[in-house]
């Protein structure tokens, strides 16, 4: 389930297109360290809180599809400094490492479905006659988290090296900077406009 492409995936990529394999990896490491929260909140029993409540399942989706259109038109609105980007320039414009690792972690932690699958499988893999049943499920929670590190990781790199044929144009740069901010704005939509399986 971890390998199929997704939201993160799709997030990683369009980062990667735009602004390069450092951002790329530095979004990676944020979406799993968002990803990781959410185990925590499910081993911490809030997990199934939420997942049974319509109010704070509607508040994370909405909070997530929020950030990814935010993350969208802000890409819209710089798609001509991308194409800028591949000229060279005495002080070229780069994102900071940090703000790239919290926009990963913040589309990871709001990320509902993330939420819904760590509540609905890590507790199936749980021994309750060992006990410490949290830290079972911390420690569990590291094997889904470790994949989407190693696959994401694999297309962010991917996408990064595309983008070499792409920074070749202006007009080329400007076209992906506007597709990957329609992307994330359609993304934050569909992640919107998705309802809970019950």
């Amino acid at each position: 389930m971890i390998v199929i492409p997704g939201p993160s995936v799709l997030f990683v990529v369009g980062r990667a297109l735009a602004h390069g394999r450092r951002t790329a990896l530095a979004t990676v490491w944020g979406n799993v360290l968002g990803s990781y929260l959410l185990v925590v909140v499910v081993a911490l029993g809030l997990g199934s809180l939420i997942g049974r409540s319509a109010t704070a399942f509607t508040a994370v989706k909405l909070a997530g599809a929020g950030y990814l259109v935010f993350l969208g038109v802000r890409a819209l609105r710089h798609r001509g400094r991308l194409g800028e980007a591949g000229r060279p320039s005495p002080r070229p414009a780069r994102r900071g490492d940090v703000r790239t690792v919290v926009d990963g972690l913040l589309v990871g932690a709001t990320n509902p479905k993330g939420l819904v699958f760590f509540a609905a499988v890590l507790p199936q893999f749980v021994d309750h006659g060992a006990g410490a049943v949290p830290t079972q499920m911390l420690v569990l929670g590291l094997i889904p988290i470790g994949i989407g590190l190693v696959t994401d990781t694999a297309w962010a790199l991917t996408a990064s090296a595309a983008r070499a044929w792409f920074a070749r144009s202006e007009r080329r740069m400007s076209l992906v900077g506007g597709a990957g901010g329609f992307a994330m704005i359609g993304l934050g939509i569909t992640v919107a406009a998705t309802g809970r399986a019950d």
